[in-house]
């Protein structure tokens, strides 16, 4: 289990945590809650129980990096630029789409925590406003700012990167 779930945990714990230390830590974090927590597994209530195990341990990792965030970075207002990695691309998408995505990966990388975590939240993990308000202990109102700043920041990084690749 720990195999097959491996990678497809450090995708997500990478989304919210720069370090890929820090992301294999709350990877291995996240395995141990699992295991303790297996017998609250409840497979007979969907008839995949792999699909059911995946999301229900996705749960787990994210709730454990953002558990971590609140602890070390949320508490400051941070605007440091710290690199994500996310590797994860639809086979299915030409050259094209892949420079995209990249550009795109690379200018959530540039995030502040802050601003990464709510975008992650919302944008990929389909959370609402109110559910983030919640896990990061913020007010709804913080959470759209957070998220609208998110969005101007990767729209401003993503055009001057445009830019200076015409110039270059």
């Amino acid at each position: 289990m720990y195999q097959w779930l491996h990678g497809y945990a450090l995708k997500i714990s990478f989304r919210y945590i720069s370090n890929l230390n820090e992301a294999e830590e709350l990877v291995s974090e996240s395995f141990v809650k699992l295991f303790k927590n297996i017998q609250q597994f409840n497979y007979n209530l969907q008839s995949d129980p792999e699909a059911l195990l995946k999301g229900w341990f996705k749960r787990i990792i994210v709730n454990t990096c953002i558990d971590h965030l609140r602890k070390t970075q949320l508490k400051l207002v941070s605007y440091d630029m710290s690199p994500e990695k996310d590797q994860q691309v639809d086979q299915q998408e030409t050259g094209l789409d892949k420079i995209a995505y990249q550009e795109i990966i690379e200018a959530i990388r540039l995030l502040s925590p802050v601003y990464r975590t709510v975008f992650n939240l919302f944008v990929i993990e389909g959370y609402s406003h109110d559910e983030i308000a919640d896990q990061l202990k913020i007010s709804v109102g913080a959470s759209k700012s957070n998220l609208s700043k998110a969005r101007q920041n990767l729209r401003k990084l993503i055009k001057d990167k445009k830019e200076y690749k015409r110039y270059a």
